[in-house]
């Protein structure tokens, strides 16, 4: 893949038998690495010595892996295992058919993923002057809207609390709407119908 400059090109074929041989490996992930996967290749290391960029305090590299798939879907926990197994933060790009879709994770928290789009399309841009904000941008980029900045100086882990507040707002406000629906006494509608107005007051806010 073009994406990044050719110094950080690595291209190695790992056998994928590396991961799923580990004795922590249950069987019903051993088989998504033996039917959902036909091949791992570690297309890139962007690091210090490979672009002109300053180590961060928690990235050191970020290692591009090119997984191809033998079909569009993949079970996730197979990147989870991966990235245990893998010492670096990893940005993940999928492939099926010609069409690409990116994977990351931040910290503990949720993992965020694109659409299926053509190698052209994908929203990686290397910006930053060290590694740490690299990282932190390439998972803004693939989170899209679901990690918009209210202040321009906003932390990503500040960005991240806020989307999943909302997250939990929208199933709950969803929930309750769910409930209003089914409810035949009137005075309870109007009970929860007063909840769903704080929930969703609530929800502008985040917004």
């Amino acid at each position: 893949m073009g994406i990044f400059p050719k110094s950080t090109e690595f291209n190695k074929k790992i056998p994928k038998q590396k991961f799923y041989e580990k004795a922590d490996i249950n069987p019903a992930l051993k088989s998504a690495f033996v039917e959902q996967i036909s091949a791992i290749i570690w297309m890139n290391k962007l690091a210090e010595s490979t672009i002109n960029l300053r180590c961060g305090e928690s990235v050191t590299k970020i290692e591009v892996f090119e997984i191809a798939l033998q079909c569009r879907e993949l079970d996730t926990s197979v990147l989870k295992a991966i990235s245990r197994a893998i010492p670096y933060h990893i940005l993940f790009l999928l492939e099926f058919e010609g069409k690409y879709q990116a994977h990351i994770g931040f910290k503990d928290s949720m993992d965020y993923s694109t659409e299926w789009l053509d190698e052209a399309e994908l929203p990686l841009k290397i910006t930053g002057l060290t590694l740490d904000s690299v990282y932190e941008n390439f998972v803004r980029q693939i989170a899209g809207s679901r990690l918009n900045k209210i202040f321009e100086d906003e932390s990503l882990s500040v960005s991240i609390e806020r989307s999943r507040k909302r997250e939990e707002l929208e199933k709950k406000i969803a929930a309750l709407k769910n409930k209003i629906r089914k409810e035949k006494q009137f005075n309870r509608q109007v009970e929860m119908n007063g909840e769903l107005k704080k929930l969703r007051e609530e929800l502008e806010e985040l917004k």
